[in-house]
């Protein structure tokens, strides 16, 4: 069985920008061989193989496999060190003095307005993917931080056991942004008198859905699973949206009756709301990120951003800074 490694240095994927030199490992990916033999399958010198070959040594791509003689000619066999790559590399802006950070994870209002806050000392780059997705993407290296709220029904906690389980051997801080209210995001004076969850499954009801491996989505399987409503009976269950502003932004245009999201977001859109629950959101980060991103850390401890996330309505901020051991 083959292996697949993860290219995460930008001088090798440099290396691979150049297609001859991606001929080459692509070959060798598939069975080890000679100078010869790569120059006689792309039709060029064995010196020009020879040239390229020595870069994608340098670079850990591929090594020597096998050397036989024969005739009394010694020939070197080489192979590539995996059978297949998958090239991963953040590109980010630059701009002396703002250092540019990718938040990814579940979205939020108020990481919306941190980065607005943020703007002249950080560029935080946000990438809303859902929570579960977000932590794999800082395990992968694919972001700096992430923000999650995924409910664990054994423990009724969130957050800590999904970055346990993801982060063994990492030291990672697991940080407080607010609690905040979710419900069902209604049409103004809600024409169709949905009560709670059951009317989802009504004909004459249309849903709007997030994205597999968001938390909002998790936590709605895991209700509508305790209530005993198939996810078949609900119109538009199958279709997605990525944040709390879509979903509402559809039922406001009556393109959907109702959403699971965001009161803040029901609020922005001037929504009717049901509220369901109230759930801890965290932002997640490797320790090594936390001097780097120092102002944000610090704009969270202040008093005036905490009054700006509750002037959305349906967040508390009463714990927002707050560190959560692990």
């Amino acid at each position: 069985m083959g292996k697949v490694e993860y290219l995460t240095a930008y001088e090798q994927i440099e290396l691979l920008a150049d297609a001859r030199r991606m001929a080459i490992l692509r070959r060798l990916m598939a069975a080890p061989a000679s100078l010869t033999g790569l120059g006689q399958a792309l039709g060029e010198y064995p010196a020009w193989v020879r040239h390229h070959l020595k870069k994608l040594e340098g670079a850990g791509l591929v090594e020597i496999a096998d050397v036989r003689v024969t005739a009394g000619v010694t020939e070197k066999f080489y192979r590539a060190k995996a059978s297949a790559f998958l090239l991963q590399q953040m590109i980010l802006p630059y701009s002396p003095g703002r250092p540019a950070v990718i938040l990814s994870g579940s979205h939020d209002l108020a990481v919306e307005l941190l980065a607005q806050e943020l703007a002249d000392h950080l560029s935080i780059l946000t990438l809303p993917v859902g929570s579960l997705d977000g932590l794999v993407a800082l395990r992968q290296g694919m972001c700096h931080l992430t923000g999650a709220h995924l409910f664990d029904v054994a423990t009724g906690e969130y957050n800590i056991s999904f970055v346990r389980h993801l982060f063994p051997d990492r030291a990672t801080c697991l940080m407080t942004l607010a609690h905040r209210e979710q419900g069902l995001m209604l049409a103004p004076g809600n024409p169709k008198h949905i009560r709670g969850l059951a009317d989802l499954a009504r004909l004459d009801v249309t849903f709007v859905n997030r994205q597999r491996g968001s938390g909002t989505r998790l936590r709605l399987d895991h209700e509508l699973d305790r209530l005993g409503i198939p996810v078949g009976q609900i119109h538009g269950y199958e279709r997605e949206v990525r944040t709390h502003t879509e979903c509402a932004l559809l039922v406001q245009q009556g393109r959907a009756d109702a959403a699971l999201g965001l009161h803040a977001a029901a609020r922005q859109h001037s929504l009717d709301f049901i509220p369901f629950f109230v759930e801890r959101y965290d932002l997640i980060l490797p320790q090594e990120q936390t001097e780097a991103l120092h102002p944000m850390l610090d704009t969270l401890q202040t008093g005036s951003f905490r009054r700006d996330v509750e002037r959305f309505g349906g967040y508390d901020t009463a714990h927002t800074g707050e560190q959560i051991p692990l």
